[in-house]
């Protein structure tokens, strides 16, 4: 296959160095807007950026070509993966809006809103912009650096048509990556975007010190309240038990190369968000999506006071410990298996 992946930060470097280093490996194409960066790429076989000391496969190429020029790059492409941040998804789908080939993302989150509008997933993005394009998403718990590495990852392809399911797994299964095919695009997406709320949330708890059992309850009670939002967006409950929901969930809420999950970390440390972002040197999605996160969550009639206390403590309205001193005085209920409560 010819892969081409669009977006030379941490993830993109990772997927295009994965699948170019295994034994029968695809013709790989990593693509960057920054004529320069590509050419450090070219020179050092190394992202020095985003996955320093992680050597990149000899047979791994590298583009520069301008946005005018990747019509016709990705014209001749079998698959074409775009590994932007999401708030540069819109633009890049406009482009490929007429591509020939299967198109897939692995940006995860909702869209800012738009003057009047509500945030969106990325398949609505690309409804807007792109309806023509036989597109899907690549998600689940994944670490960039650790699939560089080669360390074992199990991800998720998901899409309404089974050609584009059939290519991500074609172009990315094999000895350290495993993937899942999934209809539930719906179901993918939105356990993609919530989680990252859920991992700031989960960084301040353990900035904390609040222990084991407050960390538990949290991801525990914020897979109830990203299940809830997944079926009154359309999706399939049973798809909050796999990798993109539960799996990606538990990875970044706790692993500590999550992003999101140090953003809450240094909240808790009486950083201020301003600080705790610039520190990273990297996009902490959940960071962009928490608000619209709630947004879409009251515009559906869903409850989600998890999301809603991260994004009063993103806006300054609570300080940490506010935030959860009002998550514990919230009334009783019940507990119930179709997450209504």
């Amino acid at each position: 296959m010819k892969i081409i992946v669009l977006g030379a930060g941490a993830w993109g470097t990772a997927l295009a160095a994965s699948v170019s280093s295994q034994p029968d490996s695809h013709a790989v194409t990593l693509w960057a807007r920054d004529t320069a960066q590509v050419g450090l790429l070219q020179a050092q076989h190394e992202n020095k950026r985003y996955l320093p000391g992680v050597r990149l496969p000899p047979a791994l190429a590298f583009s520069a070509a301008p946005l005018t020029e990747l019509k016709a790059l990705t014209s001749r492409a079998d698959l074409v993966v775009v590994a932007t941040p999401m708030a540069a998804l819109r633009p890049m789908l406009t482009v490929l809006a007429s591509c020939p080939a299967p198109v897939a993302w692995v940006c995860k989150g909702f869209e800012a809103p738009l003057a009047g509008a509500i945030g969106l997933l990325a398949h609505e993005i690309q409804a807007q912009v792109a309806p023509d394009l036989k597109a899907g998403v690549l998600s689940g718990p994944s670490f960039a650096l650790e699939v560089a590495r080669g360390q074992p990852t199990a991800l998720v392809a998901a899409s309404l048509h089974e050609s584009v399911r059939q290519a991500l797994v074609d172009a990315f299964h094999g000895p350290t990556l495993r993937v899942y095919a999934n209809d539930d695009i719906v179901g993918v997406e939105a356990g993609g975007a919530v989680k990252n709320v859920l991992a700031i949330a989960t960084g301040l708890c353990d900035g904390l010190g609040l222990g084991l059992n407050a960390r538990a309850a949290l991801i525990t009670r914020g897979l109830a309240e990203m299940t809830r939002l997944g079926l009154a967006l359309g999706a399939q409950a049973t798809t909050f038990m796999g990798l993109s929901g539960l799996g990606d969930l538990v990875l970044t809420a706790t692993g500590d190369l999550s992003r999101n999950r140090q953003v809450g970390l240094a909240l808790a440390q009486g950083q201020s968000l301003a600080q705790a972002t610039a520190a990273l040197g990297h996009v902490a999605e959940g960071v962009y999506s928490a608000r619209t996160v709630v947004q879409r969550a009251a515009h559906l009639g869903v409850d989600m006071p998890i999301a809603e206390a991260v994004v009063a403590l993103l806006d300054g309205q609570l300080t940490p410990q506010q935030a959860v001193a009002d998550l514990m005085g919230r009334e009783p209920t019940v507990e119930q298996l179709d997450v209504a409560s």
